[in-house]
């Protein structure tokens, strides 16, 4: 499929991504490939190859048409199997990597990331990623690159812990005024960041929030129990003054780890 999809016009490579290419798949997870593109990838040209391969019509996204971040692409079943393609402009990618090695980066709204999506995801991608198809060795130049964390980007999203107490403060508010919602989206925003901060320390690309809690917990620097007492912040929703004074405790003790 990938030797297939390079071929088409405007795609200048493909990656195996996910828990797939990180060898932490289950075995009905997704099989997602990056679909990295230059100028206009010829949507026509995927639609009938995505046909080719499921036997039947597929709606094939284009740039935007999956919102700013995700970029658009297509979900195919091929022989019962789940396969996701999702667009990536590489030229989009490249800029974003510059500015993770200059210590820059942002956080947009995105369906289906909750907590935002964090740019230097890109380059996460193509670090965590398998090169399947590669016209001009674009892909695997550039994934070599991004094996090396830039100590710039570690610098950025470690001093970015303080988001955290902030996010803990505004939930202590609505706490006080009842405001359930509010707490509730401040707190589970702020261990987001707690994890983004704990996987730069450690030179750790973090992709999403699927798994981040559990992955950072794994990380050797990480407070004791981070995983558990997150969760347990989570599941004390329905008493906000204790899931904010269990958030308190939590940011404290990583914000201890990152500046020591």
């Amino acid at each position: 499929m990938a030797e297939r999809l390079t071929g088409v016009p405007g795609i200048a490579g493909v990656m195996l991504g996910g828990s797939r290419a990180r060898g932490t798949h289950r075995p009905d997870s997704d099989w997602d490939l990056g679909l990295y593109y230059r100028g206009e990838p010829d949507l026509a040209a995927l639609a009938a190859l995505a046909a080719e391969f499921t036997g039947g019509p597929v709606e094939v996204a284009g740039p935007g048409g999956w919102g700013p971040w995700v970029n658009g692409g297509a979900w195919l079943t091929v022989d019962g199997v789940p396969v996701d393609w999702i667009l990536r402009d590489l030229d989009r990618v490249e800029r974003v990597w510059d500015d993770c090695r200059a210590g820059r980066y942002e956080v947009g709204t995105q369906p289906g990331h909750p907590l935002g999506f964090w740019s230097p995801a890109y380059p996460g991608e193509v670090a965590l990623g398998r090169v399947l198809g590669d016209r001009d060795g674009e892909l695997a130049a550039l994934r070599q690159q991004t094996l090396h964390y830039p100590e710039p980007l570690r610098e950025a999203l470690v001093a970015a812990a303080w988001q955290a107490d902030f996010l803990v403060a505004g939930a202590r508010k609505s706490a006080r005024a009842q405001d359930t919602l509010h707490a509730g989206l401040c707190l589970s925003h702020a261990l987001g960041v707690l994890a983004q901060s704990l996987h730069a320390h450690h030179r750790t690309w973090c992709l999403n929030e699927k798994g981040a809690l559990a992955a950072a917990a794994a990380l050797p620097a990480a407070p004791p129990d981070f995983r558990a007492r997150a969760e347990a912040v989570l599941t004390r929703l329905g008493d906000p003054a204790a899931a904010v004074a269990a958030a308190a405790a939590l940011v404290t003790d990583t914000r201890d780890v990152l500046n020591s």
